[in-house]
């Protein structure tokens, strides 16, 4: 439904369309032509009944007055300029405000309007740099601890989403997946040159979703990629203001997507009587719904604290102990830089996170206590290879939560002191001196550390090589 603005500015293109002034539209609903150019200027709602008079007297329907879309190439000029000079960033500039009028060709409207976007791009790249990303990553895992990491509105959304294609219980099938792309106009594509900074693209104006292909092994992804495109339909997001902006939607993307494939009721059902039997396992949660690892972690967390009472942490770590995603509400010390940010930081060498990768043998999970500043956790740790590094999946819990998880039995015990350097970072008594000034290596630096956010829509994705691929695609 149009916002107020788009619905003034449709009745207006109605209006002169039928060659009607405000007084003689007044004459025929009975309304002042003061408050019809009220709104017409969108300053106020219109009651249904004016709505269905305005709509009789320029002899179209109610649907068409209150559509979303501007009325014509102009209107949506016009619109997006008096936007612009709304905005915070053009007030403090102490311009005077510029109205388009109709003497205003539509030639000095673009050239304007395309002025307005620039600065936007630039205000945003100005900003766009990894302080200013690793601070809202900071916020955003903040929020959500306090949330227990749980969204009950996305649940429900997703609850209802299922039930409109009729799925009741068992893993959620591709075709299912499909049938819920199409309640909302998209269709799913499988194609093997997606741009290779993107993981999915959809394309709105022909109702697509391209995804990698189905042959990909396993293809465990696959269906999560599709509903993730399906959410921000669902969920109606726009083009991400900023950072934070783009991490809340892809939570909420991601969340859709997890709440879809492992449904709560199953779910906490499933977990219930996991915990009755002292008896909770990542891997069984995982099987049960046929998703990958980490994603049944993921939910996992979701869930724990809300439904079983339960406060835990999740780690995701590279090879090199350096961390990818984290998650507490334990109180677990997560390593963090001076902007409160654990991305990138290194997890202590006793941690499960990393001692899963010191084993020969990988095909079951890790399962560890560790003695740490904050008390004693119990972890569990599965490790898998990524494109590019092999990473660590991890679930843990305080030592008294420990006796509803398999694994406890573990006689397996580490001793974390972080982030006393001492504990792990410290060189041993007398290494320092005997090698200061003799040993010199190259670092592997991190780049993602340093590097400003790409200048994209869409952080890490290249728009032009994306544009480029719709267009591509756009004959298929």
């Amino acid at each position: 439904m149009a916002d107020l603005p788009t619905l003034g500015r449709r009745i207006r293109h109605f209006r002169t369309d039928a060659g009607l002034t405000l007084e003689q539209l007044g004459t025929i609903t009975e309304t002042a032509p003061s408050q019809l150019s009220m709104v017409e200027n969108g300053h106020r709602e219109p009651r249904l009944s004016l709505l269905q008079g305005i709509a009789a007297a320029l002899d179209v329907s109610v649907s068409d007055l209150l559509a979303a879309e501007a009325p014509s190439p102009r209107a949506a000029l016009e619109m997006e300029m008096e936007k612009a000079q709304a905005s915070p960033s053009y007030r403090e500039l102490g311009l005077p405000m510029l109205r388009p009028t109709r003497a205003m060709s539509d030639t000095v409207l673009k050239t304007i309007v395309g002025l307005h976007r620039e600065l936007d791009r630039r205000a945003r790249l100005a900003i766009a740099t990894p302080e200013q990303a690793r601070r809202a990553n900071t916020q955003h895992r903040a929020e959500m601890r306090e949330r227990n990491n749980h969204l009950p509105e996305i649940e429900m959304i997703a609850e209802q989403s299922t039930a409109a294609v009729g799925h009741t219980t068992g893993a959620l099938t591709h075709r299912t997946v499909a049938e819920m792309a199409e309640r909302v106009g998209l269709a799913i594509v499988h194609t093997d040159n997606l741009p290779h900074s993107a993981r999915a693209v959809v394309d709105l104006e022909h109702g697509r979703i391209y995804i990698p292909p189905a042959s990909i092994p396993g293809g465990h992804g696959l269906r999560s990629l599709a509903l993730q495109a399906v959410a921000h339909n669902v969920l109606e997001h726009e083009a991400p203001a900023d950072y934070a902006d783009f991490l809340r939607q892809r939570l909420e993307a991601s969340y859709f997507a997890a709440a879809c494939l492992m449904p709560r009721a199953a779910s906490v059902s499933f977990l219930e009587r996991a915990k009755r039997d002292r008896n909770i396992a990542i891997e069984d949660f995982r099987d049960s719904f046929g998703v990958t690892h980490e994603a049944a972690t993921l939910r996992f967390t979701n869930l724990a604290t809300q439904h079983l009472g339960i406060t835990l942490h999740y780690l995701r770590v590279n090879g090199d102990g350096s961390v990818v995603g984290a998650y507490e509400n334990d109180g677990l010390p997560l390593p963090e830089d001076a902007t409160g940010s654990t991305e990138g930081e290194v997890v202590c060498r006793h941690w499960s996170a990393r001692r899963a990768f010191a084993r020969t043998t990988r095909t079951t999970e890790h399962y560890q206590y560790t003695d740490t500043p904050a008390g004693t956790f119990f972890e569990s740790t599965q490790t898998g290879i990524g494109t590019t590094t092999e990473f660590s999946i991890t679930l843990g819990v305080p030592y008294a939560e420990s006796k509803w998880f398999r694994g406890r039995e573990s006689q397996t015990r580490e001793v974390s002191t972080c982030p006393d350097v001492r504990c792990c970072r410290r060189p041993e008594d007398g290494l320092a001196e005997r090698w200061k000034g003799h040993g010199w290596a190259s670092p592997r630096v991190r780049t993602h550390l340093f590097a400003p956010l790409p200048q994209g829509t869409y952080p890490g994705v290249d728009d032009r090589e994306m544009y480029e691929f719709l267009e591509s695609h756009s004959n298929d």
